[in-house]
């Protein structure tokens, strides 16, 4: 039987802590733009349902900090106000970088909870079973994304790049820190 070690665990919580915060702030500020400058009811509807599914898993990861004595990453504030700027920023470009803002995201998001699976002993199968659920609630964003016009055509590609990179440097940072 596989048993996941202390300081695995506390990376794992720490990180997808902070990372279900960080999608709450990009859809915010996604939602932000459309109620001020870009009016779209469809993609605001769906926005509002993705940040739904992402208050779920924060309050999870949220008490299980607190059940587990883990200190969350000294980066929230900042993480903060990044994901809200990322939302707003994409959403003011336009419906198709919005929705390659929640793609991309959600592709880094994807691969790292199949990652933290994979590092889960069997001690933990609680974790891991809402790992997992979060993950297909994350595929499904994506997929969605995919379907409402996110593209990685064109100039697109560079958008994509940048948060892809930005998303995988803030996951190493908050495991850490």
């Amino acid at each position: 039987m596989k048993e996941t070690n202390k300081k695995t665990l506390e990376e794992i919580i720490r990180v997808d802590h902070a990372g279900e915060r960080g999608a709450i702030k990009i859809y915010e500020g996604q939602l932000l733009a459309l109620n001020t400058f870009r009016k779209d009811e469809k993609l605001k509807k769906l926005i509002e349902d993705m940040k739904e599914h992402e208050k779920e898993h924060f309050e999870y990861f949220e008490k299980e900090i607190q059940k587990r004595n883990i200190k969350p990453t000294i980066f929230l504030p900042l993480w903060d106000l990044l994901g809200v700027t990322l939302g707003f920023g994409t959403t003011l470009l336009g419906p198709k970088a919005a929705m390659l803002c929640t793609a991309s995201v959600e592709e880094v998001i994807c691969d790292h909870y199949k990652d933290q699976l994979d590092r889960l002993g069997d001690d933990e199968k609680e974790l891991k079973k809402s790992i997992k659920k979060f993950r297909e609630d994350e595929d499904d964003h994506k997929n969605i994304a995919y379907d409402e016009g996110a593209t990685k055509k064109g100039l697109y590609s560079v958008l994509d790049k940048v948060i892809q990179n930005t998303s995988k440097i803030a996951i190493k940072v908050s495991e850490k820190i």
